[in-house]
Formats: structure tokens, C-alpha cells, sequence
């Protein structure tokens, strides 16, 4: 393979809180976030389309419109918190309140799984296609090299797998931590702490090396074959058959995923955006945090391989899927490749896959 090079990209981002604009103008017009530059090259306020002064995105108080909730059994708030037809301050206090009282959705030996269909799936993206996806995001500083380690489309047949409806919380990664004395602790506890509040939120940041151990850990645990989900896998569970552009359709739609365009600028608790279910009927597989693969980068069958600057600081890198709170809504792109660079931006994540 010819080794193409590129200036800088661990993951460029894209934005739009509709369908995203074709130019920075309109962009702009619609009061869309305009970053127009490799976003690693910027702050990462500025990455995110950010001010400098303070942005608020919710409520002070997020449950003192809710208050009815706090009385609310646990049953009743998942039922809330995955009801599309409240609005996303209903829901998000739903899920807030089941991460102080125990959300009976995280069942950290029996998780809950989707069982996905043995198929031949067409994946990647056709060569012809990487101009109009780059120009659909230009306005956020995406560049055609970054698209085009999604090429070529090629066709797979994909064994029958299970997937994890919800990404690996806190609570889990935490009895994980207390019964291996695993040294590495997620960056986003702050010193160390267990952040109680948000036992029902997505662990991030780890290594991909730590998500392998947790995998490990919990199939010697439990017998089963738990693992991470080969790259192909995640994208046929996020897509579909059908090879959805996201999970939940063809248009990026910003109330759909917890990304920077709509989100709260943090995590969310899992399951809180509905609407954004894959077709397999998995939560957050855009938005919310990234999430590694089993696999390493390479190039597509018949594809160039593309030293972007993860490639050529680490040599190799794991591909993680599905964007996060901190990014554009590019990167929630089923077909989307990516990896961790050493910014706090870059909110990592996994869940588990399971061979049956």
C-alpha cells in the first residue's frame, strides 16, 4: 500500500445542529459553530466552536423542574429517560436521578445485549463520496484525507455477535478497579475519585489496553466471550444492513447524540437520547464518548494507507467509533474512523461485544 501523508489528524471534527451546511457562510448564517481548521492545531474550546466566556447549555438546578421524579420509581425513570416523546431535559433529569439511586439497566455480569444477525454487509465509503462528505463539513475544518480512510466500500460477511446496548459505565469500570487493583484510573476522575454522581454515565478516558483487561476480566468473571467489538462489527451494529450514515438515519440530527452541537458539554447519563438507537436498538453508538475497537488502524481491502499524525507519533493506534460530547457531528458518522490523541477533547470510551 502507498503510505499518503497528512499534515495532522487524529480526528477532525464536523458540525451542524441540522443537516450540516455546505459552506462556512451558511454555516454561519444558521448559527452554526464555524472552526475552519484542523482542530488540532486550535485550544480545545476553540476545537469545540466554543467561546472564551462561559457557555451554558443547561439548567442550574436540572431536577428542580422535576422535582416528581426524586419519588419516582426506578422502573418509572428508565422509562422516562428512553421515552423520545419528552423533551431532553425530562429525560436527562430522569437519568440523573437513576445515577444517585441505582440504575437497574447496568447489570455489570449479565449486560444487556443485542443480538445481531449473521450477514454480508457492505461497509466503508466509495472513493466518489469523500469530496461531498468533506464538503458537507468543511465548515468545521475537515479535510478529504481524514475521509478517505473510510474507503473503499468493500463487502464482509460478519458472523451473528451480540453488542452491549449501552456503553461501559463508571459503576462498572469502578468494581472493575476494586477487584483487580488495576493501576489505571479514567482521566476524567478528577484525582482519582469515584464521581458518584455519575455511576450511570460512561467511563472515559482509558487506554484501549485497560478495555481489553476490563473485557478479559469480565468473561474469566461471568464464562462468556466477552471482548471489544471488532471495527466491522460496530459499524454493521451501528448502520444496519442498510449502511446508515448514522445510526439513526441518513441526516445528521442534533437532538439524536450527545455531541457538542445540542449536548450538555458533559457526559449524559446512557440511554437518555432515544430517538439516536441503532437499528439493533443500541443507545449512544454517536455521541457521548468514543469508543475503541478490537482493531488496530489499516487500510481497507484495496485502500491507501494515510500517515495521519497518529500514525506517525504512535506508529499504530486504535480505531475507536461513534464521536463524543466534546465533538462535531462528523465524527458520529457511522463509517467514521478515528483514535485517541493525548488531549483531554478526546473522550474515550468502549463496550463490550460478545460472541455467541
Amino acid at each position: 500500500m502507498t503510505r499518503t501523508p497528512l499534515s495532522a489528524e487524529a480526528h477532525g471534527p464536523g458540525t451542524s445542529r441540522t443537516e450540516p451546511a455546505g459552506t462556512a457562510a451558511a454555516a454561519a448564517a444558521a448559527g452554526t459553530p464555524v472552526v475552519m481548521a484542523n482542530p488540532n492545531t486550535l485550544s480545545d474550546r476553540a476545537a469545540m466552536g466554543l467561546p472564551d466566556a462561559f457557555a451554558a447549555r443547561t439548567e442550574p438546578w436540572p431536577l428542580a423542574a422535576h422535582r416528581d421524579l426524586l419519588a419516582a420509581p426506578a422502573e418509572t425513570l428508565v422509562a422516562v429517560a428512553e421515552d423520545p416523546g419528552l423533551s431532553f431535559a425530562r429525560r436527562y433529569a430522569a437519568g440523573t436521578v437513576l445515577g444517585l439511586v441505582g440504575d437497574p439497566r447496568i447489570r455489570p455480569d449479565d449486560p444487556p445485549m443485542a443480538d445481531v444477525p449473521a450477514a454480508r454487509v457492505r461497509l466503508g465509503l466509495p472513493r466518489a463520496a469523500v469530496a461531498e462528505v468533506t464538503a458537507r463539513w468543511r465548515h468545521a475544518g475537515v479535510e478529504a484525507e481524514w475521509i478517505a480512510k473510510e474507503c473503499p466500500a468493500y463487502e464482509k460477511d460478519i458472523p451473528a455477535f451480540r453488542i452491549a446496548l449501552h456503553p461501559v459505565t463508571n459503576i462498572e469500570y469502578r468494581r472493575f478497579l476494586e477487584e483487580t487493583s488495576d493501576a489505571e484510573l479514567p482521566s476524567s476522575w478528577r484525582f482519582g475519585g469515584y464521581p458518584e454522581h455519575l455511576g450511570n454515565h460512561p467511563v472515559w478516558t482509558v487506554s484501549p489496553e485497560a478495555a481489553d483487561r476490563y473485557a478479559a476480566w469480565l468473561a474469566e468473571r461471568t464464562g462468556r466471550a466477552f471482548r471489544l467489538p471488532a471495527e466491522a462489527e460496530w459499524e454493521y451494529a451501528a448502520a444496519g444492513a442498510g449502511g446508515r450514515e448514522f445510526p439513526w438515519g441518513e441526516d445528521f440530527a442534533a437532538d439524536h447524540a450527545n455531541t457538542v452541537e445540542h449536548g450538555p458539554l458533559a457526559t449524559t447519563p446512557i440511554g437518555v437520547f432515544p430517538a439516536g438507537r441503532s437499528p439493533f436498538g443500541v443507545h449512544d453508538m454517536a455521541g457521548n464518548v468514543e469508543e475503541y475497537t478490537a482493531d488496530s488502524y489499516r487500510p481497507y481491502p484495496g485502500g491507501t494507507d494515510i500517515a495521519d499524525d497518529l500514525a506517525v507519533s504512535r506508529g499504530e493506534y486504535r480505531i475507536a467509533r461513534g464521536g463524543s460530547f466534546t465533538r462535531f457531528g462528523d465524527l458520529a458518522r457511522c463509517r467514521r474512523r478515528h483514535g485517541w490523541y493525548a488531549r483531554e477533547i478526546y473522550a474515550m470510551g468502549f463496550r463490550l461485544a460478545e460472541t455467541p
